[in-house]
C-alpha cells in the first residue's frame, strides 16, 4: 500500500508575526511542520508497522525551505518526499489541485492522510478537496482509526467530546486530530538517516494545472488585538462563587 501525507510548512506559533504590505507576513522566522500533520505521519508510520509493504510518500507544496519540513517527516519514519516548489502563497483550491495530480502521477495510493488544519490559515478545507477531486471518502478530525478487511473505521471527533463513528471504504482521505495519537518525535540516528532519504522536486507551473474559476486571495492581515479590562469581584465566598457563573454563562458563554 502507498501511504500519502499531505503536508504544510508553517510559521512557528510561538514566533512573532509582523505583517508586511498588509497581506504578507515578514517570513524572516521559523517555519516547521504543522503540528496537526505531525499526527498524520505518526499514524501513517503505526499503520506501516503492521504492513512492512506499505510505502509512506510525504508531500508538501511550498517554497525550497519546505524541503525542511519534509526533512522533519522523513525523520519521523516517512519514506521519500515530494516537494511541489512554488513561491506563491496558493489557496485551498489550488493546494488540492496540485497534490492530487501529484499523488496520481507518483503512484496509487491507499491512503491519504492530512492534518485536521494547518495552524497558519485555518481554513479545513484542502483534504476535502482532494477527496472531492480524487472521488474518496473523507472524514476529519478523525481521533481513531482502524484498517479492516480494506475498510476504514474512524471515530471523527466533534465538539462536546462526541464523536461519530463511520466505515468507509479504501482509498479514503483521513483528517488526522490531535487526539488520534501521540507524535512519534525522532532521535538523533532518525534525523541523520533521513538525510538519506529522498526528496523529489516538482516546478509548480510543470503541473499544467489549468486556470480554475474559482480562487481566493488574502485582501488584508490585521493583529489579533485583545483587550482586557480586570473587573473585582467582592463579596463573600458565594457571592462570588454566583457572580462568576453568571459571568460564565451569560458573557463568557462557555456554560
Amino acid at each position: 500500500m502507498q501511504i500519502y501525507v499531505c503536508v504544510k510548512h508553517v510559521p512557528d506559533s510561538a514566533a512573532n508575526i509582523t505583517i508586511v504590505e498588509k497581506n504578507h507576513i515578514d517570513e524572516n522566522l521559523t517555519f516547521l511542520l504543522n503540528p496537526y500533520d505531525e499526527h498524520a505521519v505518526t499514524e501513517a508510520v503505526r499503520i506501516k508497522d503492521s504492513l512492512p509493504d506499505a510505502e509512506i510518500i510525504v508531500v508538501c507544496l511550498g517554497k525550497d525551505d519546505a524541503q525542511k519540513t519534509l526533512r522533519s517527516a522523513l525523520a519521523m519514519g516517512a519514506d521519500r518526499g515530494v516537494l511541489i516548489e512554488s513561491n506563491k502563497n496558493h489557496d485551498s483550491i489550488e493546494t488540492a489541485q496540485a497534490l492530487k495530480t501529484v499523488i496520481e502521477q507518483d503512484g496509487n495510493p491507499g491512503l491519504i492522510f492530512t492534518g485536521r488544519e494547518s495552524i497558519d490559515a485555518e481554513g479545513m478545507q484542502t483534504m476535502f478537496r482532494i477527496g472531492a477531486l480524487l472521488d474518496f471518502p473523507v472524514a476529519t478530525n478523525v481521533v481513531k482509526l482502524d484498517i479492516e478487511a480494506g475498510r476504514a473505521v474512524v471515530d471523527s471527533a466533534l465538539s462536546g467530546g462526541i464523536a461519530n463513528t463511520y466505515e468507509m471504504s479504501l482509498p479514503c482521505v483521513i483528517g488526522a486530530g490531535r487526539g488520534l495519537n501521540t507524535p512519534r518525535y525522532p532521535t538523533f540516528p532518525d534525523v541523520v538517516k533521513s538525510k538519506k532519504k529522498s526528496i523529489k522536486k516538482i516546478v509548480f507551473s510543470d503541473l499544467k494545472i489549468e486556470s480554475l474559476a474559482a480562487g481566493m486571495n488574502i485582501v488584508e492581515l490585521e493583529p489579533l488585538l485583545q483587550e482586557r479590562e480586570p473587573k473585582e469581584i467582592k463579596g463573600d465566598a458565594g457571592e462570588v462563587a454566583k457572580k462568576i457563573v453568571r459571568i460564565l454563562k451569560e458573557e463568557a458563554k462557555v456554560i
